[in-house]
């Protein structure tokens, strides 16, 4: 397991590397004092997991998960509690607050064994679809499974996203997106209308709508409407 820990303070990634000597399955390919020198690391080393100081000049942990188009798994580590609820509403592998506990350690690096691929398992390249998406509206966080997304649908230069029973509205565009999740046009997402995204996966109906266009239901009861023009290529994606 690759991993790359990001603090801006130098006794923390040091220590950090004391408590991860003890553990002969790990690797540490590097590490950055800043979300923006990490950025750079994640595209160089391509880590298998963050060891993530939350607090940072600068841009925080957060927006570093943020900035990322496919991030890595990630483990927070910070002094500050108050960031605990939050840290799990990310649905990140674990907490851990300083001083780290050798045993919380340890825990916490089982549990991202357990969720990371085999290391038989192609490496995720920039021209494919994303597993997954970081988002983040006000104070709330998430990190989804693409599979759970249902629609994205425009509100300016902001995208809400509806995944399980969530709605949170995202700085990304919908051009940004669609781009992440369907790279040169390809996977299950396909843009329905101006203003929307679907998911395929997720339309239970289809219909025919005014003027020789389309009507999808969804798997929620949402209904889009389909234009002429699209219609032709929903009908052999369907």
């Amino acid at each position: 397991m690759k991993i790359l820990i990001v603090d801006d303070e130098r006794l923390a990634r040091a220590e950090l590397r004391r408590l991860l000597a003890a553990h002969a399955d790990v690797k540490i390919v590097g590490e950055a004092a800043s979300a923006q020198e990490a950025v750079e690391r994640i595209a160089q080393l391509r880590p298998d997991l963050l060891l993530l100081d939350v607090q940072m000049p600068g841009a925080s942990g957060f927006d570093l998960v943020e900035a990322l188009d496919d991030p890595p798994e990630v483990i927070f580590t910070t002094a500050f509690g108050r960031y605990a609820l939050q840290a799990f509403d990310v649905n990140a592998l674990d907490y851990l607050q300083k001083p780290i506990q050798a045993a919380r350690l340890a825990t916490a690096l089982l549990r991202a064994a357990q969720r990371l691929p085999s290391s038989s398992a192609p490496a995720t390249v920039p021209a494919t679809p994303a597993r997954r998406l970081f988002i983040r509206d006000g104070e709330r966080c998430w990190f989804v499974d693409v599979a759970r997304i249902r629609l994205l649908e425009s509100e300016g230069n902001y995208t809400r996203v509806h995944f399980d029973g969530e709605r949170p509205l995202t700085l990304r565009s919908l051009s940004q997106l669609e781009e992440r999740l369907a790279p040169g046009g390809a996977g299950r997402f396909v843009r329905a209308s101006r203003r929307h995204v679907v998911n395929l996966d997720h339309v239970r109906a289809i219909t025919a709508g005014a003027g020789g266009g389309l009507q999808l239901a969804l798997a929620d009861g949402t209904t889009i409407g389909v234009s002429r023009r699209r219609a032709a290529l929903f009908r052999a994606l369907a």
